[in-house]
């Protein structure tokens, strides 16, 4: 039986767990995330210290939350779980202009942005949404991790994503397999071979001087690895109508969602969280981008 180790923690402020881990799950079939009936949140991860599970369960009543963690990385994944649900944001500095954001912040007083410290695992899941359908990326993240990935420690049911070494090795007829193109396969394994250096320095600029890496992934590698409140998705296919319902009631391209948010500088993730979790959604006009699947077996 592999040992566990344990920490309890216990948050100096209001802490929605689930809020703070739920941007590092990849659909629900993500076989390095899940939620188990006791509310517990699992969540496997390849640290520089090797494979490790980490087990998350909030214990509200007590104002604590217990944490147990399996495997090489065990130690290192318990040491960082306070930066992993946010212990190193600063929500408070957040000044509402609109009085629909003050109430949702009054709503979602938990709600944090945590900060992985893996800037390569939060690399391919954001390239591998690149411009496709959530179901088309996640059956991707899927395949890959269940074809490439090892049992995760613990929870041998789950799989680790595999270092940056083991993407750089995929042969091109596995990502033919997974649905990926070449494209954003070239991505993943361009950035495997400079990986260490990410880790290093995951500024924006540093992101966007890898071919493929264009503003939009940029910010979703930094709002999960990183933790940065103000990093913005622009380019997402839905979130400037969602902000631009929210705020203004009406669509908004991306110029227009920027300047609805251009009064929370430094908290502008952090309110399109709160659109997302809080706010109401337009209504859709057209078909759904539908799911490609040009796989030969």
């Amino acid at each position: 039986m592999i040992p566990c180790r344990t920490r309890i923690w216990r948050p100096p402020w209001p802490l929605d767990v689930a809020a703070a881990l739920e941007p590092h799950r990849r659909g629900r079939g993500d076989p390095a995330y899940r939620v188990t009936p006791d509310g517990a949140i699992w969540r496997a991860s390849f640290t520089p210290d090797g494979p490790g599970t980490l087990r998350v369960l909030a214990r509200p009543a007590l104002g604590e939350v217990e944490a147990q963690a399996w495997g090489p990385g065990a130690g290192r994944l318990l040491e960082e779980l306070p930066d992993l649900l946010g212990a190193r944001d600063d929500p408070d500095s957040l000044r509402p202009v609109h009085p629909v954001v003050r109430r949702w912040q009054a709503l979602r007083p938990g709600l944090r942005i945590g900060r992985s410290g893996r800037v390569f695992e939060a690399l391919v899941p954001a390239v591998l949404e690149q411009k496709v359908p959530l179901a088309e990326s996640r059956r991707a993240w899927r395949y890959l991790l269940r074809r490439f990935g090892e049992p995760a420690p613990g929870a041998p049911d789950m799989r680790v994503p595999p270092p940056p070494a083991r993407w750089a090795r995929i042969p091109s007829w596995e990502w033919h397999r997974a649905g990926v193109e070449a494209v954003r396969a070239r991505t993943i394994v361009n950035a495997a071979r400079v990986a260490s250096r990410l880790e290093e320095d995951a500024s924006e600029r540093r992101l966007r001087s890898l071919p493929g890496i264009g503003a939009w992934t940029a910010a979703e590698i930094r709002q999960r690895a990183v933790g940065d409140a103000d990093a913005v998705s622009v380019g997402d296919y839905h979130l400037p109508a969602l902000v631009g319902w929210a705020l203004a009631g009406r669509r908004v391209d991306d110029a227009g969602m920027l300047e609805l948010l251009a009064p929370y500088a430094g908290h502008r993730h952090r309110v399109t969280r709160l659109v997302k979790l809080c706010g109401t959604r337009p209504p859709r006009r057209g078909p759904r981008m539908p799911v490609r699947d040009y796989r030969a077996f």
